[in-house]
């Protein structure tokens, strides 16, 4: 049983969802991400998103753009990436990580070199956001044989078709963008979710975990009531933004508020 399998079966022993943060890799400076990573971790992490800086992030908002950039301004590359989850593994063996990311990296390093480094350094599921499901075949059999999970997005607008290729694909849990529109965008439509959840669940028997649009403990409870799992990003990286006096604290005692809304939602 993988990392991400394991904790999606001991949450659902608890009746309690999975609770997973994302930031950007090497921001705001690259010798702070592992400090975070456990700062999030202590705040009640069970999953982490870890975001691999890319100069085009076509899906993000502009908080988490932002991030990006200042992780290139540090020349943070896909193996600098690599070796932060490394070192992140040193003190914590248990918490899965799923790096987050743009299909170029990874092809330029090559799917077969990626795998192998991705494994060594301790990572166990990746998104690429614009490697749709038909054309990821050959990147999911590469991953699939040394043991990492590829995770997909689905939308309001994902057609039955690519709901279809994803079902066969995925495996870990599946990532529903609750809205449609970038990171950090407004406007979350709980009862919309809701019915689109219901829909994807006759199709899928992976754990489908919600984005976009979460920005506080509410917002994240509400998600918590229909969704197996909740993901959080840009509220967090516009703390990242706000400076680094205390920052690993305020990522630790936020999420921690987020973890304590989420555990009140099926009460």
């Amino acid at each position: 049983m993988s990392r991400i399998q394991k904790v999606f079966s001991q949450l659902a022993s608890q009746q309690r969802q999975a609770l997973i943060p994302f930031i950007t890799a090497g921001d705001p400076r690259p010798g702070l991400t592992v400090a975070l990573m456990h700062a999030l971790v202590a705040g009640g992490a069970d999953i982490l998103e870890l975001g691999v800086p890319f100069s085009d992030p076509m899906a993000d908002g502009p908080v988490i753009q932002r991030a990006s950039e200042r992780a290139l301004a540090h020349k943070v590359s896909l193996r600098q990436v690599l070796a932060m989850v490394a070192e992140f593994r040193q003190r914590d063996a248990d918490t899965p990580v799923v790096l987050m990311g743009y299909a170029n990296p990874v092809e330029a390093m090559g799917y077969e070199a990626f795998a192998v480094a991705a494994k060594a350094a301790g990572v166990d599921g990746v998104l690429t956001v614009d490697l749709p499901p038909e054309e990821a075949e050959e990147c999911s059999g590469v991953l699939r044989a040394h043991g990492l999970d590829q995770i997909f997005l689905l939308a309001p607008t994902t057609p039955e078709s690519r709901l279809k290729a994803a079902a066969r694909l995925a495996s870990g849990y599946v990532y529903y963008v609750s809205l449609k529109g970038v990171t950090g965008s407004a406007n979350l439509d709980i009862d919309s979710v809701a019915s689109k959840l219901a829909m994807l669940k006759q199709h899928l028997s992976l754990p489908i975990g919600v984005g976009f649009g979460i920005r506080d403990a509410d917002s994240a409870r509400r998600v918590a009531q229909v969704a197996d799992a909740v993901v959080i990003g840009s509220r967090l990286v516009q703390e990242v933004e706000a400076g680094e006096e205390g920052l690993a604290e305020r990522l630790t005692a936020f999420l921690a508020s987020v973890r304590a809304a989420m555990d009140t939602a099926r009460a």
